[in-house]
């Protein structure tokens, strides 16, 4: 019975432990159930601002797409409009090259115009001389008249008296008349009469009319005569030697040529110190100027270039993007024969002192060389499609190699090769020309390597593998020198260099030629090189070079007499 009673307890007492732990539970199950739902509302709250958001997401991203759309074809807009504007730049420096032009020609049109308004001039104060000296030979006329009349009425009243009185008397009288008449006469020489005419009591009309008017200074005859080469320059009188001047380009000299100059000979026998003294020619470029065509007239040798005058070298600079000089060299007068046989020291007259300038004048010479001074054989535009090749590259205007960057994407920088100097013939005849000097004067900085390594390329594909190489060879040299557009060109001091005297020099050494006419040009890429002669005092690799090769060449012709 004890053991049924608290078997019966423990029965009571666990029965009422669980009621309270269930309240517990119940209590915490209600509030994780609030908790829940709380946390699904949250839950809903969360979604629907995820779903806003990505809504708000997707509107930027269409606006993203519509803004990188518009700024793609704002770009390509602006693409278009740096293209049209560099084209627009371009026709700008080629019509600016004609303005230029056009100015020069109007300047050589108006110094023609003053001098033919002093020829004028001459002629009208010529004309009124004439017109005295006829007055006064038509006076001389009626006095001469009068006194024979007086003669025979002296004869007539005074038969009465001595007839060799009369005789001395007339005679007298008559001596008096014509020394008189021949004295005067002789004062009015200039005129063109001839005191010593027999024949000169009677008046001779049509020797020179009196409406000559400005061609009084240049008569027709001499005008013809000037131009026919079949007559000796030496038997040139002294208007057809004025006339020739002024049409050389020398007509600031004519005034004081008429008080020296005698005939064609004077000035073939005159030194450029008569020049200077008795012309007043102070430029020593038209003092050579003057040689080279007298010199032409005594050895009767036909050039290419003296067919191209002053006025050509003017656009000739254009083409090699050098027109800066244009004004000294129009003012020098140098025409196609001084561009012929140019040297240093003229192109220092000229105050061009930059040694890339020097050097692209000289390309520039050897490509007219090689093309036989012919005045169009410089290439402006692109012609054909296709890959040009460097013996289409060497005659290409500065004009053509702009655009030449403008087809390979270098558009923006190609103005900057406008006074220059850079031609067909400075890429390809200029070892020292890399694509690093074109670089530089595009102006294209070294930050931008892509750049540059683009332009290398192209540079490359355009002056040819063998000319690649050359330069490549010229590069890697001891003692090589880059070309740089800040070098400046110094004039040579005269003395005797280093083991000078081992050699002769040849006559055309002493001239220093920038240029020189040597057969014995190089070739490369189908190409006529710069001979060894036009290297020296431009590049101190090449004249080195340059001094091997003639060492080497003294040496053959000293073993093979032996031999």
């Amino acid at each position: 019975t004890t053991h049924t009673h608290t078997h019966t307890q423990r029965k009571v007492r666990a029965n009422l432990h669980p009621n309270s732990s269930s309240e517990s539970y119940q209590e915490r199950l209600s509030r994780l159930e609030g908790d829940k739902e709380s946390l699904i509302l949250q839950v809903s709250v969360l979604t629907d601002q995820v779903e806003a958001q990505g809504l708000k997401i997707s509107d930027l991203e269409s606006s993203l797409v519509e803004h990188q759309h518009k700024l793609n074809s704002t770009e390509e807009m602006l693409q278009q409009e740096l293209l049209h504007r560099t084209s627009l730049e371009t026709q700008k420096l080629s019509l600016m090259g004609e303005v230029s032009y056009l100015k020069l020609k109007l300047a050589d049109m108006e110094g023609r115009q003053t001098h033919g308004a002093e020829k004028q001039h001459n002629a009208e104060g010529l004309l009124k001389e004439l017109r005295i000296l006829k007055d006064k030979v038509e006076l001389l006329e009626d006095q001469k008249l009068q006194y024979e009349k007086k003669l025979k009425a002296t004869k007539v009243k005074k038969r009465s008296l001595d007839l060799n009185g009369v005789i001395k008397e007339a005679s007298g009288i008559f001596i008096l008349m014509v020394y008189s008449r021949s004295y005067r006469l002789r004062r009015t020489q200039s005129g063109g009469l001839q005191a010593a005419d027999p024949d000169a009591g009677q008046f001779k009309r049509g020797g020179l009319r009196a409406t000559a008017g400005p061609r009084l200074t240049r008569t027709p005859e001499s005008d013809y005569s000037a131009r026919d080469m079949n007559i000796p320059f030496s038997q040139w009188t002294k208007e057809q030697v004025c006339g020739w001047l002024e049409d050389y380009g020398l007509g600031q000299y004519v005034n004081l040529s008429r008080q020296w100059v005698d005939n064609g000979q004077t000035l073939l026998a005159a030194t450029p110190q008569d020049f200077e003294k008795e012309m007043g020619m102070k430029n020593p470029l038209h003092r050579k100027k003057l040689q080279f065509a007298l010199k032409a007239f005594t050895s009767k040798t036909v050039e290419k270039s003296a067919e191209l005058d002053h006025i050509w070298v003017t656009r000739w600079l254009d083409d090699i993007g050098l027109p800066q000089y244009k004004d000294q060299f129009h003012e020098a007068r140098v025409d196609g024969r001084m561009i012929q046989y140019l040297t240093v020291n003229d192109l220092l007259t000229l105050k061009v002192t930059s040694q890339l300038h020097h050097l692209s004048i000289k390309c520039a010479i050897h490509v007219l060389h090689v093309n036989k001074f012919n005045p169009n054989c410089l290439r402006r535009r692109p012609e054909e499609e296709k890959q040009p090749s460097p013996s289409d590259v060497v005659q290409w205007s500065n004009h053509r190699v702009m655009e030449w960057l403008r087809a390979v994407d270098l558009a923006e920088y190609a103005p900057n090769l406008r006074g220059s100097g850079v031609h067909g013939g400075l890429i390809i005849l200029e070892p020292r020309f890399s694509s690093e000097t074109l670089a530089l004067l595009l102006n294209i900085p070294p930050q931008k390597t892509l750049l540059r390594r683009h332009l290398a390329t192209a540079f490359s594909a355009l002056v040819g593998p063998q000319a690649m190489q050359e330069k490549r060879e010229y590069g890697n040299a001891t003692g090589h020198v880059p070309l740089t557009t800040t070098a400046k060109v110094k004039p040579k001091k005269l003395g005797f260099t280093q083991f000078s005297h081992l050699r002769k020099r040849k006559p055309d050494e002493s001239a220093d030629y920038i240029c020189p006419i040597d057969s014995g040009a190089l070739t490369v890429n189908g190409i006529s090189r710069l001979p060894s002669a036009a290297l020296r005092g431009l590049s101190p690799s090449l004249e080195r070079q340059a001094k091997k090769l003639e060492q080497a060449g003294t040496k053959v012709q000293t073993k093979s007499p032996k031999q």
